[in-house]
């Protein structure tokens, strides 16, 4: 259902993984490997979402770590739309099987 609003796969899963837990740090390659994405799809997303203030960074040593903003003015809203989409699909899923 996410799909529908937010059309870049790699943007939605990182959106997904940052508003479901916002806690969660971590640098490109690491996001690369959980989400199984291309790690330069990933650092374009990683950029644009923190230039817009949903993410936040901070050097260590020669990496760049990413985390949750959760100052963003909309990080609320748009957390509980991930947790509902997320409600949703397996629910719908349960019907379906």
């Amino acid at each position: 259902m996410l799909d529908v609003f937010i059309t870049s796969r790699v943007r939605r899963k990182i959106i997904v993984i940052y508003a479901k837990y916002p806690d969660f740090k971590t640098h490109v390659r690491g996001l690369a490997k959980l989400i199984k994405e291309d790690a330069g799809n990933i650092q374009r997303e990683l950029k644009r979402l923190e230039k817009v203030g949903f993410l936040t960074s901070e050097k260590q040593g020669n990496t760049k770590v990413y985390s949750t903003n959760k100052q963003f003015p909309i990080f609320r809203e748009l957390q509980s739309i991930v947790l509902k989409s997320q409600r949703t699909t397996t629910q719908h899923k349960r019907i379906t099987n």
